[in-house]
């Protein structure tokens, strides 16, 4: 059962909302509180970049002072140096400003300036009053990266320096380092930048870089060539001593050339690589494509030959020693010399078969082909292998089941001069050289004799024939004496011989008159001479 309502309650009806207005003092911490937040999100955004370059020491680095610089231009600064995890490298934290982040590639390079004293030059001076920076190399790759290895040493060659790099291959490095020049034609270009071992260690790569405008010099045909110290050679034009500069003396250095005959004219793009050599004329000599190796066996002692030592055909270098060893012979228990040469057929400029070649050579030694050791260089006892033809000696024929095939050998000049000195001495050991002393030694007792009987008789003349001598010159002296004072002008017979002359001449003229009268009168004779106004 269910309780009524009065009717006359009353009707309740719902409020209307009211709005609420907020009061004028919430308005100053409501913009307090976004200019903080504005402040703080400028402040994260300028913060930068946060990256991490690995060193091996953190010699002249700070925390908070040390600035990390590219082309003196402050970019960001260190916030952090720390150990690494195995304590074998600094981890150096840094801040970069907003705007470079840019150039955080996997090739750019950071290392640390402080004064330096390397090859390349004096550097880094001004870090004595500004204090030790970071500096920056920008690389041009394209991976970004946070991590870095700085450089121990700063770089020869930055990345924003116009020109090209190239790679050279050679035996080892010689006296060249980091900094050392690079040369055409006596100009210094550019300059070696890094170097490394190869894998296998059997020889060098370099990395030079030639500045711009000679890079264009650099054509695929381009030979490179050690230009470190002195050149010095000998020849029939006397002592040539050449070097690059006195830079190259101290500091070593590259050169290069480009051969008059090269084909090649092209520009050699970036990091081509070239054979780097150990001299101009190895490096300008025409490369042999076509080789053949022999093998020598000799007598004689090969003291002063050396591997690399030239093979000679009168006078046209036409090889070189490969290999010196020594061969057993069992049967005949002996040891002999074995050189092993590589001969190119091209510096022969004959272009034949393999068939007609052996032919050919064949030929040869049955005319007297042999090889043969010359001294190269009485000073040194350098030695060189000459190949030449020797028309008397005994036949003899190449060995073509050998490997490699050998060649017929004959003793060199110097072995044969030795042993005609030998033979000369054995010749000097049985001369009766006790009896030819004896011989000699009374041969100088008689000469001592005459040399004495001379000096008896030498003496008996000044005391015999002097005086006589110096009487006879008295005579003579008076006698020229007389005849000088009857010589005189005021001498009678000088006299007596002007009046003579004087006579002779008025004689001589009377016969003149007389002749050209009967020349004139014939009949002067009979007749007389007729007066000047006489008729006949």
């Amino acid at each position: 059962m269910t309780e009524e309502l009065p009717h006359d309650l009353p009707e309740a009806r719902p409020a209307p909302h009211s709005r609420w207005r907020p009061s004028l003092v919430w308005i100053i911490p409501i913009v307090a509180a976004l200019i903080g937040t504005w402040f703080a999100v400028q402040a994260v955004l300028q913060r930068g970049t946060e990256i991490t370059i690995s060193f091996s020491n953190a010699e002249g680095l700070e925390s908070g002072k040390t600035r990390i610089k590219y082309k003196n231009v402050d970019i960001g600064e260190v916030t952090s140096i720390t150990l690494a995890p195995d304590r074998s490298r600094v981890l150096v934290g840094a801040r970069v400003r907003r705007g470079n982040e840019n150039f955080l590639v996997q090739d750019t390079r950071f290392w640390v300036v402080r004064p330096r004293v390397a090859a390349s030059g004096v550097s880094g001076l001004s870090t004595l009053l500004s204090g030790t920076y970071i500096g920056v190399d920008i690389g041009r790759g394209t991976d970004a990266t946070r991590e870095f290895a700085g450089l121990e040493t700063p770089p020869a060659v930055t990345g924003d320096r116009p020109g090209r790099s190239f790679i050279l291959h050679g035996p080892d490095m010689g006296s060249l380092d980091i900094g050392s020049p690079v040369f055409f034609r006596r100009i210094q270009v550019g300059q070696v930048t890094a170097y490394n071992l190869l894998e296998d260690g059997s020889g060098v790569v370099l990395k030079i870089f030639v500045e711009r405008p000679y890079e264009r010099y650099v054509t695929n045909d381009s030979r490179f060539w050690q230009a470190s110290g002195l050149d010095v050679s000998v020849d029939s034009s006397g002592l040539r001593v050449d070097t690059e500069s006195l830079v190259s003396l101290v500091l070593g250095g590259v050169a290069f050339v480009n051969p008059p005959s090269g084909d090649a004219r092209a520009e050699a793009p970036e990091n081509t690589s070239f054979t780097l050599y150990d001299n101009p004329k190895a490096a300008l000599r025409r490369p042999d494509r076509i080789f053949e190796d022999y093998a020598l066996l000799f007598d004689e002692s090969v003291r002063g030959l050396s591997v690399g030592a030239p093979v000679d055909f009168r006078g046209v270098e036409v090889g070189e020693v490969t290999s010196i060893g020594l061969d057993y012979d069992a049967r005949g228990q002996t040891f002999k010399m074995a050189v092993g040469i590589r001969v190119y057929p091209e510096r022969l400029r004959v272009q034949v078969s393999a068939r007609s070649a052996r032919a050919r050579l064949d030929a040869l030694v049955a005319r007297g082909l042999r090889a043969q050791l010359r001294s190269g260089n009485l000073l040194t006892g350098q030695l060189y292998v000459a190949m030449d033809l020797f028309p008397k000696e005994a036949p003899a024929r190449i060995d073509w089941q050998a490997r490699p095939p050998r060649l017929p050998a004959t003793p060199g000049s110097l072995n044969a001069l030795q042993e005609s000195a030998g033979e000369i001495a054995k010749k000097l050991a049985k001369l009766p050289l006790d009896e030819i002393a004896a011989d000699l030694r009374r041969t100088l007792e008689q000469l001592d004799g005459a040399t004495k009987n001379a000096g008896k008789l030498m003496d008996r003349l000044d005391r015999d024939l002097l005086p006589a001598a110096q009487a006879a010159l008295d005579e003579v002296r008076g006698a020229l004496s007389e005849a000088r004072r009857a010589l005189s002008a005021e001498a009678p017979l000088q006299n007596d011989v002007r009046d003579a002359a004087r006579e002779i001449s008025r004689a001589a003229q009377a016969l003149r008159l007389l002749a050209e009268t009967l020349e004139m009168q014939p009949e002067a004779l009979l007749r007389g001479r007729r007066g000047d106004g006489a008729t006949p």
